[in-house]
């Protein structure tokens, strides 16, 4: 979701070579779920890289401090969560496992992830 980062230059791709699925926190929410699943099943994809980003604005976000700020605001409780997180390499952690026991997906045994630092613009794999 992060404007700042430029994913298929860090990547070296072009327009095309790959969907990207962009939310905040980059985690493998249910609608992220769903859109791998489309890209697998309809799209042909078989490869899933999580990228996460030091400097995210979901480091030590506070979840019940923003629900509470969205009801307060006159609108209904969300029905989704805004997990925050503090340690960005078991996040990523999680998020990996999250996404190879999606049974959604038929295509879980190459699923890698990295966190891309916004100083240097360098990938670390994270296993």
């Amino acid at each position: 979701m992060d404007s700042r980062l430029d994913l298929f230059g860090a990547l070296g791709l072009d327009v095309g070579d790959a969907h990207l699925i962009r939310n905040a926190g980059g985690l493998p929410t249910d609608d992220t779920l769903r859109s791998l699943a489309i890209s697998q099943r309809s799209l042909g994809t078989r490869e899933v890289v999580l990228i996460h980003h030091t400097e995210c604005g979901m480091e030590g976000f506070d979840d019940a401090a923003f629900r509470a700020e969205l009801t307060a605001a006159g609108g209904p409780q969300p029905r989704w969560d805004v997990p925050g997180f503090t340690d960005i390499h078991a996040t990523m952690r999680h998020s990996i496992g999250v996404v190879r026991e999606c049974a959604w997906l038929p295509y879980r045994d190459d699923v890698r992830g990295f966190i891309f630092d916004t100083a240097t613009a360098q990938l670390e794999e994270v296993g």
